[in-house]
């Protein structure tokens, strides 16, 4: 859900908006795909006389199991957003309680990046926002990280029009 106009100033400019990288996702897809084929399995395996008790049995562990393994981890990845605006950095996330963080450009010191291995085959990586306070921002899993670096370098320097262009895609 993007940003509400609501919440920017005036002539304020949502230079990108983003949720955290599908890739925190990849491990918790994989392990659903493989507790619907156990689903499948022992729905088929199970006696033909225990049905259908059986197989409502099974269905509920699966519905069960599947809330912690890939429900809830979905439902933080989807309200987890970054977006970068032309005077700031917000971060918003929560389920049920929300968290929010607002960072000023003018008290961004530096912009750092880091990038594993993993992070560099899907694009991601990590950005790490020095403030003049020392108490940093950290934005895990930033997609295209390379590019929102590039556009926060922009911003700094007064370059809205510059950040905008940086990444046609958005």
């Amino acid at each position: 859900m993007a940003l509400s106009k609501k919440q920017l100033s005036q002539d304020e400019v949502i230079v990108r908006h983003m949720h955290t990288h599908p890739k925190v996702l990849l491990w918790r897809i994989m392990a659903q795909v493989v507790l619907i084929a156990v689903g499948i399995a022992a729905s088929v395996l199970l006696p033909g006389d225990w049905s259908p008790w059986s197989h409502l049995a099974v269905w509920i562990i699966v519905l069960a199991v599947s809330v912690p393994v890939f429900l809830l981890p979905w439902l933080a990845w989807a309200t987890t957003t970054y977006t970068i605006t032309s005077k700031r950095v917000i971060t918003r996330s929560g389920i049920l309680n929300k968290r929010g963080h607002d960072l000023p450009l003018s008290r961004i010191s530096d912009v750092q990046q880091d990038r594993a291995l993993t992070d560099r085959i899907f694009g991601a990586g990590t950005l790490r926002l020095e403030t003049s306070a020392g108490d940093p921002l950290i934005l895990e899993d930033v997609p295209s990280v390379a590019a929102v670096q590039v556009e926060l370098s922009n911003l700094l320097f007064n370059d809205v029009q510059g950040a905008i262009d940086v990444d046609p895609e958005h």
